[in-house]
């Protein structure tokens, strides 16, 4: 439990910094968001950008948490690693978009960076499950037997 709260506290300032850098886009870069991308103003506001990093970050750590509890070890760590090459592809792809297509290269440097950390935030959530064992269940029977079985 106390590991899942520091995880969570590190998502949550990850998911700050990354607000910060994404409301700090260049001055055509915010012209282009209030009149042609109108669907990000809300990157605009730093602490409106971290929310809504937070909220993606947590739905990805709870389909991560439901993937841990209803798949056996061996197959939730099968897709936990299938899921963290998402992630870098992602992150690649990302590069690649940035780099290559004008309005997303005039919105400048740390609004890139502000997107590459929501990509190594879900690498950091796919290796903390995948670095988290699955722990045994102790079941009490009614005839004062203890059994050991998995969750």
């Amino acid at each position: 439990m106390k590991r899942t709260i520091l995880f969570i506290l590190l998502l949550i300032s990850l998911s700050a910094v990354s607000g910060y850098l994404m409301s700090k886009a260049s001055w055509v870069g915010r012209v282009g968001m209030t009149f042609f991308y109108k669907e990000y103003n809300l990157l605009k506001i730093w602490w409106q950008g971290a929310i809504a990093v937070f909220i993606v970050a947590m739905l990805l750590y709870s389909v991560h948490i439901i993937l841990q509890k209803k798949l056996s070890f061996t197959w939730a760590n099968f897709v936990h690693i299938i899921l963290l090459v998402a992630a870098v592809t992602g992150l690649y792809f990302t590069y690649i978009d940035f780099s290559e297509n004008f309005p997303h290269r005039i919105l400048g440097r740390r609004f890139h960076y502000g997107f590459y950390i929501i990509w190594v935030e879900w690498m950091l959530i796919c290796l903390f499950f995948i670095l988290t064992k699955k722990r045994s269940k102790i079941v009490i029977t009614n005839s004062d037997k203890t059994e050991i079985t998995n969750p």
